[in-house]
């Protein structure tokens, strides 16, 4: 008998989409190598749902176009409990920050989540600290392995290292796709700063408003998520962030005003350029050190001969310091944003929840 999986998936964008196309084409797969049945009775945007009892198929954006309805989250929960669906995850691809309010009663209705959506692991520690009573207590799952690096393992390697009992001292790298492949150009090209952002924005490695980028709150972020993941009890405003925009070129501009005057990051970013030492180049990278109890979000000028230094494209590349391994810290490096590779390891996270339901099933049919 296989064990039958049942998918709400909130948020149909660039990673909903891509996510339910990779698991269609991989959903027999599944079945012949781990008896696992993945389906979506609910998929949503963020206004209508879409409730199929079959699940979803191939045909799903014609069906969704046709018969999706305005929902509530209670809509949701109520399907749920009158079709008797069982083994429920939850899966988050939006940027809502209503959705994620949602999270403990989903939990409290017997829905594990996963989520590519940062919010809910940076918002108030009250929060954070809320939601993992509800998990343990309705004995749940939360993955999140997206938040930090897309597909690559750097939430699991952490907080596995952490949950051993190793001791880490510091947490550095470059977070940020987009300044990744911002700065891996203009330590090779001779571009102008303003030149490459452009290209970035055109190539769409930024978000819409490149502005986001430059602000440092994304690293920002994905830092806070990685501090709470050792047990570092901090707040968004504890991160000293130095921004890549200027006191007359920021968030205050109109996006009118901020198009035309991108130029006017040029002449400090080649001053920085031309005044690092030799060998070296420019780097954006968020830092927590546990030892002095600081996180920070900076530039940094890094030797061309370090692994951050060596960086390509638009690579992410984190290194976890810890006491065991001393001065040479675990590297973890490859590509950190793109729909493909958010997808995959959204669907890792839900496969791992599956293989986790699979041997508790196992287990009770035993007894």
């Amino acid at each position: 008998m296989s064990h039958r999986i049942n998918i709400v998936l909130f948020g149909i964008g660039n990673v909903g989409s891509t996510l339910i196309s990779q698991l269609l084409e991989s959903q027999q797969l599944f079945l012949e190598r781990s008896n696992i049945e993945l389906r979506f009775p609910i998929i949503t945007n963020s206004t209508l749902a879409f409730f199929e009892k079959d699940g979803v198929k191939n045909q799903w954006e014609a069906n969704f176009a046709q018969s999706a309805i305005p929902f509530r989250i209670e809509d949701i929960i109520e399907y749920v409990q009158n079709q008797e669906l069982d083994n429920l995850i939850a899966v988050d691809a939006t940027a809502s920050k209503e959705l994620v309010q949602s999270y403990i009663p989903l939990i409290q209705n017997g829905f594990h989540i996963v989520a590519a959506n940062k919010i809910a692991n940076t918002l108030h520690g009250d929060f954070y600290a809320e939601l993992r009573r509800n998990l343990k207590k309705f004995d749940k799952q939360f993955l999140y392995e997206t938040n930090v690096g897309a597909g690559l393992p750097v939430i699991n390697t952490i907080s596995d290292l952490h949950a051993a009992g190793e001791n880490i001292t510091k947490i550095r790298g470059v977070f940020s796709g987009s300044l990744s492949y911002i700065f891996n150009r203009f330590g090779q090209e001779d571009l102008t700063f303003s030149a490459i952002l452009k290209e970035a924005e055109k190539a769409g490695l930024t978000e819409p408003d490149s502005r986001e980028d430059l602000s440092g709150n994304d690293v920002a972020r994905k830092l806070l998520i990685l501090a709470r993941e050792v047990g570092f009890n901090a707040e968004f405003p504890d991160i000293k962030i130095t921004t890549l925009l200027l006191p007359n070129l920021n968030e205050k501009n109109t996006k009118a005003q901020y198009a035309i005057s991108k130029e006017l990051l040029d002449k400090p970013y080649r001053i920085a350029k031309l005044t690092q030492p030799e060998e070296h180049v420019l780097r954006y990278i968020g830092e927590l050190d546990l030892k002095e109890k600081t996180l920070e979000v900076k530039l940094v000028s890094e030797p061309r001969h370090t692994a951050l230094g060596q960086i390509k494209g638009a690579d992410n590349l984190i290194e976890i310091y810890t006491q065991s391994y001393g001065e040479h810290p675990i590297v973890i490096q490859g590509a950190g944003a793109g729909k493909a590779v958010t997808a995959r390891g959204v669907l890792s996270d839900i496969l791992r929840i599956s293989e986790n339901i699979k041997r508790q099933e196992s287990v009770s049919l035993k007894v």
